[in-house]
């Protein structure tokens, strides 16, 4: 190299903080506009819980199908930095098109549009910020899904405010807002990013390294199943646990009401309080040699999620017709979230890390994948909620996330043989 790095910020290379914060931007564009969308399908548009249920979990699939395909455009057509800054301008327009009714679903697929190209593109160009043996390569995942939950955060208390207090179209419109920020502060953070590797057709890959990626191929598709069924549960805290935050849940704390967009801020926030911890016990391990392998950490994951919602299976099912105690939906975001933190930024990395040469975008979006079909079961699930007892429905959501759990649990040997050889496979 010619010149010197630039000296890093907060110990990671400055690539990660434009990231980090265009991504912020984006999640709270994204959280802020999910925050109200159920309510304003009820409450607003006047449509049924089924059909409400059942247009939150399509969207939310979409919003993950679109990048399996643009992926592959990023990689093969456009690059990723245009990728990112042609997705994030056109998801900003569908979020401004939110605001007025007549074009409620036309913004909707805009929004999974745009997002297709953005997705996939923005969080694959992390692992070239860093050389093959820096050891802050394997904790720059969680760094990352800390931005998530910082814009997660942050959205409920900006858009579902404005939304629920001042009218549903201002909340969707601040969403709008936070998109066009994180775009202008990836247009001015560019010379900090990885250079473009030059764009190859999938043909001209190494012939000799196919064999290995068709393994690699394979223990990601069984991760992804696995995900699938996993987040068949987990997508429900924006859907019925939010509905249920609505109903069921009394919301008065001295003397002030809780507003029920606020409960969505409570996941982001732990994610943020919870990570340095986590991420400081996780490097005492490995320094040690006792590094827990991926998918059994995500396993444990899926198990505590269960234990979540078994939770609020019980509580549910004690108080009967009368109100839950708002601490207690408090307490079951406490748990889901550590769960949480175990399997959803082990599977992007894992996803990342194992991506053959120039296929970066594609095999990231291949973990959006899992998340496509998963909102997709998720929406299927949430349209059972008016047919069944919340004590059963949630019963079921943690049957569904131990489910996830075993199947995890199955892949350990799998995929911990995939990643051993990778690194020596990859150079």
């Amino acid at each position: 190299m010619s010149e010197a790095a630039p000296r890093p910020w907060f110990g990671q290379p400055r690539g990660l903080t434009i990231l980090f914060l265009t991504n912020m931007w984006e999640q709270f564009s994204y959280f802020g506009m999910r925050a109200l969308l159920v309510y304003y399908m009820t409450k607003e548009l006047l449509l049924s819980q089924g059909q409400s249920s059942f247009i939150y979990g399509a969207y939310t699939a979409c919003a993950y199908f679109t990048p399996i395909v643009g992926g592959v455009i990023a990689d093969r057509l456009l690059g990723k930095r245009r990728a990112v800054i042609i997705g994030a301008s056109i998801m900003a327009l569908g979020h401004f098109m939110m605001a007025f009714e007549p074009l409620f679903y036309p913004a909707l697929a805009t929004i999974a549009l745009g997002n297709g190209l953005f997705l996939p593109s923005l969080p694959s160009q992390i692992n070239d910020l860093y050389a093959a043996g820096d050891p802050r390569r394997g904790w720059a995942y969680n760094v990352y899904y800390v931005g998530i939950n910082i814009g997660g955060f942050l959205a409920p208390l900006v858009c579902g405010t404005l939304g629920e207090f001042y009218g549903w179209h201002y909340g969707f419109g601040a969403a709008g807002v936070g998109m066009l920020a994180g775009l202008l502060i990836y247009l001015a953070g560019q010379k900090y990013l990885p250079p473009e590797a030059p764009r190859m057709p999938t043909a001209e890959l190494p012939a000799t390294r196919w064999a290995d990626h068709r393994r690699t191929f394979a223990a990601l598709l069984a991760i992804a199943l696995s995900v699938t069924v996993f987040r068949g549960a987990y997508e429900q805290v924006g859907n019925t646990v939010a509905l249920w935050a609505d109903t069921g849940v009394d919301r008065l704390a001295g003397g002030f009401t809780i507003p029920m967009t606020w409960f969505q801020s409570l996941n982001p926030l732990l994610v943020m309080l919870m990570t340095p911890a986590l991420l400081a016990y996780w490097r005492r391990r490995a320094d040690a040699g006792r590094d827990t392998s991926p998918a059994r950490r995500m396993a444990i994951g899926a198990l505590v999620v269960a234990g979540a919602y078994l939770l609020l299976s019980l509580v549910a099912g004690f108080t009967g017709e009368a109100r839950a105690g708002w601490l207690w939906l408090g307490l079951f975001f406490l748990i889901f979230t550590f769960g949480e933190l175990l399997i959803l930024p082990t599977g992007l990395g894992l996803f990342a890390r194992l991506a053959p040469p120039r296929l970066g975008a594609t095999t990231v979006a291949a973990w959006y994948l899992a998340i496509f079909t998963g909102s997709l079961s998720a929406g299927l699930v949430g349209t059972l909620w008016s047919d069944m007892t919340p004590a059963s429905f949630f019963g079921l959501l943690a049957l569904i996330a131990a489910v996830a759990a075993l199947l995890l649990r199955s892949l350990d040997r799998m995929v911990r043989s995939v990643d051993r050889a990778w690194p020596s496979e990859s150079v």
